[in-house]
């Protein structure tokens, strides 16, 4: 195992010699030269891990080797392909379409941002794909991975700058 963090599609997280459960895109896993904005699905490949955000009203900051960021109300994430700031943070209000990262469910408490399709940005492909938080009920995702809160704790504790995400069919 080359990556530090691999999810499988079956709903595993493999890392430090312990599985634990995850959740990928409710659209499935697509080879990422298939994913596009939208489809709900989490694209297959080796993504570095590049920061950690926050929600300091509800935990505190993350111990981890990666860059910690605390949220604020007014952040955001462009997913507009026809924007300049496309999977990027921007700033709320922001007049193109966006992701609100500060959420009213727990889901963006912690998030850990993913490399993919950030350099640069191809419009359309796909934009933040991110490690968070599951739902309750196991819902599928965007095309993110999410995990249980104690278990991405224990990720965030072993994440160093280089650490990477695999995400596997």
């Amino acid at each position: 195992m080359s990556a530090d963090f691999v999810a499988h599609s079956a709903g595993q997280l493999e890392f430090a010699g312990r599985t634990v459960r995850c959740v990928l895109g409710k659209g499935g896993t697509v080879p990422a030269a298939d994913k596009r904005e939208g489809d709900g699905a989490s694209p297959a490949g080796t993504w570095p891990m590049r920061r950690v955000f926050y929600r300091p009203d509800r935990v505190p900051p993350p111990e981890t080797g990666l860059p910690v960021v605390a949220l604020s109300p007014d952040d955001g994430w462009c997913d507009a392909p026809d924007d300049p700031a496309y999977n990027r943070p921007v700033t709320l209000p922001y007049a193109a379409s966006h992701e609100k990262l500060w959420r009213d469910d727990h889901v963006y408490d912690l998030i850990v941002e993913l490399g993919y399709n950030d350099a640069p940005p191809v419009p359309g492909r796909g934009s933040a794909i991110f490690m968070h938080l599951a739902r309750p009920d196991w819902a599928g995702t965007e095309g993110c991975v999410a995990l249980p809160y104690l278990d991405l704790l224990d990720v965030l504790r072993l994440a160093k700058d280089g650490s990477e995400v695999e995400i596997r069919i």
